[in-house]
């Protein structure tokens, strides 16, 4: 299955993504260090992320 899907922070910033493999434990691949930033040590502690699919398809070509 494939999925475009995004993933909003609790700062309320916005990841869009798409995953071939359709996994539940994925996340998405965005930069480590840059979502650190938007967050304080005590807001690292507990947190929550929203992962909503936006579209799916069986089978889809990916443009090379």
């Amino acid at each position: 299955m494939n999925v475009i899907y995004k993933i909003t922070y609790p700062n309320g910033k916005i990841y869009i993504g798409q995953d071939r493999t359709d996994s539940i434990n994925y996340f998405g691949s965005a930069n480590n260090e840059l979502i650190e930033k938007d967050f304080t040590r005590e807001q690292k502690r507990d947190f929550s992320i929203r992962k909503e699919i936006l579209w799916e398809a069986e089978s889809a070509t990916v443009p090379r």
